[in-house]
């Protein structure tokens, strides 16, 4: 039972077809995403921590920065405060959102083997939240490494703990949640140094493992990327915004996700 269950988690995780995206993706996940990523407490939160730790990260003003998988471009705009950005997504419909609303040319493109780019050109490659969604996480995380230039970084989220798996990570067409040292593992395995490895959304885990067990129990299939009301967004924005600091200071024991960032020797 235990050990049945950990090896259910652990497999493929496979969504019946239904209106998709140039990637697979369910085209509802998409629009959701156009009317989240600017307020949603998660986004916004995230893209506070992101910007802590980019911004104590050794650039040049003119660094070369690629997010590969942007969705629909709300870290875009974050990512252009540390240099010229790059950005690469297999949605279509998303590459035509982007451009039209933050004039960025957006590459079409797949990992491991379909990036349009030649090896190590970039300062920062990022790919936020993407590994958990491909077949070959290890091969993907090589291909990006080999885009950084000598002395640069790669940085990465991905949701933590497969005892977490939900309807949302159905929804999302997740294959896969990490330990921490999982996914510090495929960095070392594609010849970079970790810099920084650590969980987040830690001070809203307990809530999150509270909700997440109560829906298993009751059976409930509810979504859980909804704007939620206005108070309770500001408060979990709030929250998330104190964790920031603190990770972009250290190193968070758990949470429902993990960053890493990663470097190539110069």
């Amino acid at each position: 039972m235990p050990g049945e269950l950990a090896e259910e988690q652990a497999r493929p995780r496979r969504v019946p077809a239904a209106a998709t995206g140039s990637d697979g993706l369910e085209r509802a996940v998409y629009d959701r995403m156009r009317e989240l990523e600017q307020a949603h407490w998660w986004f916004v939160g995230r893209r506070e921590l992101l910007g802590r730790v980019i911004g104590g990260l050794e650039l040049s003003r003119d660094a070369k920065i690629l997010e590969v998988g942007c969705g629909v471009g709300g870290n875009l705009p974050l990512l252009r405060r540390f240099g010229a950005v790059e950005a690469l997504e297999p949605d279509a419909e998303s590459r035509d959102y982007v451009a039209a609303r933050l004039g960025v040319t957006v590459a079409d493109g797949r990992l491991p083997d379909g990036l349009p780019y030649q090896d190590r050109a970039f300062d920062a490659v990022c790919s936020f939240d993407v590994l958990e969604h491909v077949e070959e996480d290890a091969a993907s995380t090589r291909r990006l490494a080999e885009l950084v230039a000598p002395g640069g970084y790669l940085v990465a989220t991905v949701p933590a703990y497969r005892w977490m798996w939900s309807r949302h990570d159905e929804l999302h067409h997740h294959r896969r949640r990490y330990t921490r040292a999982e996914f510090e593992a495929l960095f070392r395995q594609a010849g970079l140094k970790v810099v920084k490895a650590s969980y987040f959304n830690t001070l809203l885990f307990p809530l999150a493992v509270a909700a997440r067990t109560a829906k298993r129990w009751l059976g409930l299939k509810g979504e859980d990327d909804r704007m939620p009301p206005g108070w309770l967004n500001r408060l979990l924005t709030r929250v998330f915004r104190w964790e920031a600091t603190w990770v972009a200071q250290g190193a968070m024991p758990f949470g429902l996700s993990i960053l890493v960032v990663a470097r190539r020797p110069a």
